[in-house]
This record gives C-alpha cells, sequence and structure tokens, in this order.
C-alpha cells in the first residue's frame, strides 16, 4: 500500500506477555490504526488530530505491526520487528498485507426492525413513521418474522464491520428476545431493549395499563448483562409517552443503576412543537426527560438538532451523550447537527447509522455523510475525527470505553480488516494517496462494506480472507 508512510515505530504498547498466556492465542499482522489515545511520547507511532473544538488526542498507527490476542482480549501490540520474536512458537498468525487493522465500528443508535423500510422516500419524520415505520413495526408480534428481521440485521452489522450497536427493537417483547437470542449467537457486542409507547401512536402497537414495565422487567431479568448484551430502558420519544409511563421509566432508571437508555430528542421542529403541545410547563423538549429522571450517564439520546445551550449545558453536567445521525437527517430533511456546540459544551457524541430512516449500516457512508451536515455548518469534520467518532468516540457516548473502541491491552479483541483497494476506483485513489489522512478520507469518500475484508469478535472470525500466514 504505497500510500501508508513507512515510518519506524520506536515504542510498544504492552499488556499481557505471551509467557502469561494460557489459553486460545492468536494474532494479526498489518498496518495498525486505532483512534482516541492518550497523547502518549514522542515516538512517531502516535499522531494528533484535534476534534472541532479543539481538543487533541492520539492516533495509533504502526504501518507493520502485530495484534496479539489471548482468549478473546488484545494482549498486546507491537511493531512487528519486536513481535515476532516474543510470540509463541505455535500461536497462528493472520497476515493482512497493505490492510489496516483497526477497532470494530460502533453504530451508536439504530434499529433493527426498519432495515426492511429503508430508503422509502418522499416524506418528513412524522409522516414517514406514521406511513412506513409503524406498519412495518406491527409484524414483529410475529416472532418468527423478528427471528428473521433479526438475523438479516445482525449479519448486515457484521458485513459492515460493526460490531458494537445501540438498538431499537420494537414494542413488542418477542422481538427485543428474537434480537437478543440472535446476538448472544452471534457473540456480537449489543445493546438493545423494546420500545415503550402507551399514547400517540396505532392501538396495535400501544403498551398495555402497566405501561410495558412488567415486559419490560422480565427481558431485563433475561438478557441484561448476560454474556455480551445489556439492555436499554427505550422509550420512542416523549410524545408517545404518556407522563405515566415517563415516571416509570425513570425510577426503573434509577432501581437499576447499570442499565441504559435510548430514545430521542429534538430531531425536528414539528416534532419539538408537539412536544411543546403536550408538555406545555416544560421549558425544552430535553427538561421534559430530565423531570422524570431520564438523563445521566448511560443514557443516550438521538439527533439533538435543535437544542438550545442551556440544552446542552444540563447533557454535559448530566453526562447524557448524543447519538449524531446525519444520514437519516439528511434523507428525511430535519436539519443539521452542531457537532461544534455539542463538543465545546463538552458533551460525548458518537455517530450512527439511524436505520432505516438512515440509508445504511456502513459507518464509512455515515462518516461521509456527517462530513457533508458539518460543511453545510462551515464545520469541516477531519478523516480522522471522523473515524474516532465511529470507533472509541461511540463506544464512550454508550459508557464502554472501557472494554472496546480502541486497540488497547485488556480491551476486548473485536477488530476487523479494511481494504483500501476494495474496488478499482478505490485502489487507484489510495495509490495516490500522500498521506494516511489523505487515505484515511479516501476511504470515507468511496468506502463501503466491500472495504471490510475481515471481522473478528473476540478474536474469532466472523469473515476473514487472511492472505497467508
Amino acid at each position: 500500500m504505497t500510500a501508508l508512510p513507512g515510518q519506524a515505530p520506536q515504542k510498544s504498547i504492552r499488556g499481557l506477555t505471551p509467557s502469561a498466556a494460557n489459553g486460545q492465542t492468536l494474532a494479526l499482522r498489518g498496518a495498525i490504526l486505532s483512534f482516541g489515545h492518550r497523547l502518549d511520547s514522542d515516538s512517531p507511532q502516535f499522531q494528533t488530530f484535534t476534534d472541532l473544538a479543539g481538543h487533541r488526542s492520539g492516533l495509533l498507527f504502526i504501518p507493520d505491526g502485530i495484534v496479539y490476542i489471548v482468549d478473546g482480549l488484545i494482549a498486546w501490540v507491537l511493531p512487528a520487528d519486536e513481535a515476532v520474536a516474543q510470540l509463541p512458537v505455535d500461536c497462528p498468525v493472520h497476515r493482512y498485507q497493505d490492510r489496516l487493522i483497526m477497532p470494530g465500528f460502533v453504530d451508536t443508535h439504530t434499529h433493527f426492525p426498519q432495515l426492511e423500510v429503508i430508503g422509502r422516500m418522499g416524506h418528513t419524520l412524522l409522516d414517514w413513521l406514521e406511513n412506513y415505520t409503524f406498519p412495518a413495526e406491527a409484524r414483529f408480534s410475529d416472532l418468527s418474522h423478528a427471528q428473521r428481521a433479526a438475523q438479516v440485521f445482525l449479519q448486515e452489522l457484521s458485513r459492515h464491520g460493526v460490531t458494537t450497536a445501540s438498538v431499537f427493537a420494537t414494542v413488542h417483547p418477542e422481538s427485543a428476545d428474537a434480537f437478543f437470542k440472535i446476538a448472544q449467537a452471534s457473540r456480537l457486542r449489543m445493546i438493545c431493549g423494546k420500545v415503550l409507547m402507551d399514547t400517540n401512536c396505532p392501538k396495535n402497537l400501544c403498551d398495555g395499563s402497566d405501561h410495558g414495565m412488567a415486559q419490560t422487567e422480565s427481558l431485563i431479568s433475561r438478557w441484561h448483562g448476560r454474556d455480551r448484551l445489556r439492555y436499554s430502558l427505550t422509550p420512542r420519544f416523549a410524545p408517545t409517552s404518556s407522563p405515566e409511563q415517563m415516571r416509570a421509566v425513570g425510577a426503573l432508571l434509577q432501581d437499576h443503576p447499570g442499565l441504559h437508555l435510548q430514545s430521542h430528542l429534538a430531531e425536528t421542529r414539528q416534532e419539538l412543537d408537539w412536544v411543546a403541545r403536550l408538555y406545555p410547563h416544560h421549558p425544552s423538549y430535553l427538561d421534559v426527560y430530565q423531570h422524570f429522571g431520564h438523563l445521566g450517564r448511560g443514557t443516550i439520546m438521538g439527533h439533538c438538532i435543535y437544542l438550545s445551550d442551556g440544552d446542552r449545558r444540563v447533557m454535559a453536567d448530566t453526562q447524557t451523550a448524543i447519538a449524531f445521525c446525519p444520514s437519516s437527517n439528511l434523507f428525511l430533511g430535519s436539519g443539521l447537527f452542531d457537532l461544534q456546540s455539542a463538543l465545546q459544551a463538552g458533551i460525548s457524541v458518537g455517530l450512527a447509522s439511524d436505520v432505516g430512516g438512515g440509508t445504511s449500516p456502513s459507518m464509512l457512508k455515515t462518516m461521509l455523510d456527517a462530513y457533508k451536515v458539518l460543511k453545510l455548518r462551515d464545520q469541516t469534520l477531519s478523516p480522522e475525527y471522523a473515524f474516532y467518532l465511529a470507533t472509541l468516540g461511540g463506544a464512550r457516548a454508550l459508557g464502554l470505553e472501557s472494554v472496546i473502541g480502541s486497540l488497547e491491552a485488556g480491551k476486548e479483541a473485536d477488530l476487523i480488516v479494511v481494504n483500501p483497494e476494495a474496488t478499482p476506483l478505490l485502489a487507484h485513489r489510495a495509490a495516490a494517496s500522500e498521506s494516511l489522512s489523505d487515505l484515511l478520507s479516501a476511504l470515507i469518500t468511496l468506502g463501503d462494506e466491500r472495504c471490510i475484508e475481515a471481522c473478528y469478535i473476540q478474536g474469532q472470525p466472523v469473515m476473514a480472507q487472511a492472505l497467508g500466514t
């Protein structure tokens, strides 16, 4: 890969030593790339990049390196010339010549039942929900339908290199059960929850008199914390939850502090007007969620286009995160997210496909849409920060940065192998790249799922075409 600068790294990132390994081992060799590291040293394997608020962060790049994996965890990351001598003699090495090995992508907001309505054109958000989303979601009371949809959705995530996601099911507990069961078998790290709606929605999608709480608690007991699965309380958005349901969700969140919460916030002006009519005594849409105890670390709100400076301060103070959903915002004409103001306020932000309002599960395509949205706001998203948002930034937004999101010792070995030569045009463009940053720009602009050559979950290949050993 002529575009990758041939640096000579001087420093290694160490964790477990080979002699400490007692279980299954594997090594991946290629160009190592990881975003959001602490600014460690002047070593050439560490570079820096900045976000739109001017915050500096570290980038790890080793042109020829090895990730050593023990029992599904990253043990260490080293330059190849140093690592080869330290590997156990019986450790298999999968070599990916001229490929980038990086953390799996993290999608912070998506809807698995909506894959079958992706690309339905001609409507704004509320009309799109009524005409397409709600009829499609009504079919998920059928467990077999939910299972088929979950299987396709999770296969698509793996094909696109997404190894962790925060996922909306439907109002039916069957949909969440189906998703969790198949996600468990896939070993992907998934967060999901049954949607909660008990007002202003079709009757066949409306929670009963207990506001869906019994079904929710039963799902939590079955799935939260089981293997790599976590449960997220999922009120669709304030307009479709009664005050009683909103209050019950807040109480459940307080009773189970390890739970996640996901919802939608300030996506369109029409939605804001609706919330103002439903909750006239609240000064803002965000204040409705705050009033009912929904904000805090572990809560992520999708969209957040129409926020005031005061709203952003509250989100930062409560450690509530934002899922930036550029593709759906463009497709539905909802508006343009202000990333710079969110970062200046100190809010954690992750990138999200928002399928099916979003138009692809591909985080590469989502990065490109994010770039376009921000350019329309006179903000320029660097390729390095775009990849950060889709990896460690997403992990931080979901409160999972201690276990995923970067290639560091002790973290789970969810990795992807990216081929910058996956198509003739991309190969032509990559060969002309003048720097690593330029190559990442080409991947964002021209890349798609064909660039995901291999995907490893806890060190095990889901799809792989290793080029020799």
